[in-house]
């Protein structure tokens, strides 16, 4: 969707979220030491647990596997939807894969942008698109918005929109805003509204729908953050979850597709499997070809580990590293990344102290966490990644984010990530999209808006939603080219 050429929180993308809690981006395997950095004060009573997506399924709160507290977790629903329909049938139509079992739904595809929540709004590309509807109507601002796009596109160093919003940076592909507008404002009627304005989640929607169909002409790579994007946070890919005929659909219209995310497990490809097992079952189930296989990638720990399809068995295995590693990546030294995880470890007890909170400590081969142990609240982990971002100096690159449930530092980060898949697979970046959850300026998927354009989701009904969207597109496209 567009460039981040500021690094901190001068972030601006058109990617933002539309209703749902953040989820979360929790990865509690590794050494976990339940170590009580600060006493916490008992929780007052009828103190409300933790946020989680408001999402229409059961919830429940399992301990980790590996010594942490328990996480709560949400199991996503949605059916397997086909996508040779209409666009609004996709917001109403409910459909079930011949293949793969049907999950209940308890609310229809439209309620999927309709829902509201409490998430982390921070765009500043759509907080400037807020304030001109003061002044313009909704079709003025799109029409404006639409042509400084395509003028900061052409130049832009000495663009108007790079005057109005510093820091903005690069858009990979063309936005179509108007007709994306119009396609959104039939069936949610925002033009007739007398008194309200769009709000943050719904300019979103209008951008992401924008970005959808400037990308399926080319696209030859998508990635998808895993927890809260493609299934509830803490959870795994089931084989009744809704993204796998869309996976398979995008892999059998020759479109790679990797699944990148903060969950490392080196030497152990079985840990991986187990997170995407739906998935590799309905590979087999289905008996698909080494050559549709072959275009399936998990990255993992953000950049550290490539995993691929094995073409007999279609179990994951490791990619060597000699082969898709950046040259700066493989200058790493161990010394240097011990230092940065002692240091990011240093960081987490002094923050979890200094805020009085109780947490487990899971230090891993290139991540460094912390788990609270007590209910808590969205701001209090915020503060620990971004005072962490601000002031931890190290030799090697890292990230520090707030999953929602825990706040982690990782070895790398999504950019770098992407950047060496991107080399390896052979693609450029207005052939890339990237679908996640965590765009705040605390969310470890930020980092992928300079490399490539976004679509930021609230859960994983959106994601489908948009991936739906996304295949009708692709074969439309086929028959008539998308034309800037």
């Amino acid at each position: 969707m567009l460039h981040r050429a500021s690094p901190r929180p001068s972030r601006t993308t058109p990617g933002s979220q539309c209703g749902s809690t953040p989820p979360s981006c929790s990865r509690s395997a590794g050494r976990a030491r339940n170590v009580r950095v600060a006493s916490a004060a008992p929780a007052a009573a009828g103190a409300l647990p933790p946020a989680v997506s408001a999402q229409p399924a059961q919830a429940s709160t399992p301990a980790n596997g590996n010594g942490g507290s328990p996480v709560p977790v949400v199991a996503s629903a949605g059916p397997v939807a086909e996508v040779n329909m209409g666009y609004w049938e996709l917001l109403n139509t409910s459909e079930s894969g011949e293949v793969f079992s049907q999950r209940a739904r308890s609310a229809s595809d439209a309620a999927v942008l309709r829902r509201k929540g409490h998430l982390k709004e921070q765009d500043r590309l759509i907080d400037f698109m807020r304030r001109m509807h003061e002044t313009h109507t909704c079709e003025e601002v799109m029409l404006k918005m639409e042509r400084w796009i395509a003028e900061h596109r052409q130049d832009p160093k000495r663009s108007r929109l790079r005057r109005l919003i510093p820091g903005i940076g690069i858009f990979f592909t063309p936005l179509k805003l108007v007709e994306a507008f119009r396609e959104y404002d039939a069936f949610f009627a925002l033009s007739r509204r007398k008194y309200i304005p769009p709000n943050f989640a719904e300019l979103r929607h209008v951008v992401n729908i924008a970005q959808v169909h400037a990308s399926a002409d080319t696209l030859k790579l998508i990635t998808f953050d895993a927890d809260g994007t493609l299934y509830a946070d803490g959870a795994h890919m089931e084989q009744d979850n809704q993204m796998i005929a869309h996976i398979i659909n995008l892999m059998r219209s020759n479109v790679q597709v990797a699944i990148v995310t903060a969950a490392g497990y080196p030497g152990e490809p079985e840990k991986f499997e187990k997170r995407v097992m739906g998935l590799l079952e309905a590979f087999r189930k289905l008996k698909l070809s080494p050559e549709v296989t072959s275009r399936f990638h998990i990255m993992g720990g953000e950049c550290n580990y490539l995993l691929r399809v094995r073409p007999d068995d279609k179990r994951l295995e490791f990619v060597p590293d000699n082969n898709w590693k950046t040259a700066t990546m493989q200058s790493w030294k161990e010394d240097d990344i011990t230092a940065l995880l002692d240091e990011g470890e240093a960081m987490l007890q002094e923050g979890a102290k200094r805020l009085n909170l109780a947490v487990n400590i899971i230090r891993k081969n290139r991540a460094v966490g912390i788990v609270p142990m007590q209910a808590t609240i969205y701001e209090v982990l915020e503060d620990i990644a971004l005072t962490i971002q601000t002031q931890l100096v190290a030799k090697v690159p890292f990230c520090a984010f707030n999953g929602g449930n825990d706040v982690f530092v990782d070895v790398g980060n999504k950019l770098l990530g992407l950047e060496a898949l991107m080399k390896y697979l052979q693609v450029t970046p207005p052939e890339v999209l990237h679908v996640g959850d965590r765009f705040t300026d605390s969310g470890n998927d930020v980092a992928t808006r300079d490399i490539c354009s976004v679509l930021w989701v609230a859960n994983p009904e959106e994601t489908g939603f948009f991936i739906k969207m996304l295949l009708k597109d692709i074969r439309k496209s086929r028959w008539q080219p998308y034309i800037e």
